[in-house]
């Protein structure tokens, strides 16, 4: 859409004309999300951190969550994630099964 005014600096995020983004405007972005979402305010961070636990809820592979957040070691990626409620009354609804055959 810029035509010939867009300048290629071979980036990922850019700016309307192709050029860099100044280094808060992703968090300026965030924050707007945020807001216009009506959710609490967190960290980019923590949304990492979010993505990953909802992925391995969804049966995803940690490998997978690990290339798709950019890990080099799994064990990081394993830092990541966290053990929700549901995971753990599933388990517990496992071993119930296991050991006394209740379904």
């Amino acid at each position: 859409m810029a035509g010939d005014k867009w300048t290629d600096h071979d980036l990922v995020f850019t700016t309307h004309l192709g050029g860099p983004i100044e280094r808060t405007e992703d968090w300026k972005q965030w924050k707007s999300i945020l807001r216009q979402a009506g959710v609490r305010d967190v960290r980019v961070h923590d949304a990492r951190h979010t993505a990953a636990t909802l992925l391995i809820e969804q049966g995803v592979h940690i490998r997978v969550v690990q290339e798709i957040l950019g890990h080099t070691r799994v064990t990081t990626t394993d830092r990541y994630t966290h053990v929700a409620t549901l995971q753990m009354k599933d388990a517990s609804n496992r071993m119930d099964q296991a050991l006394w055959g209740t379904p």
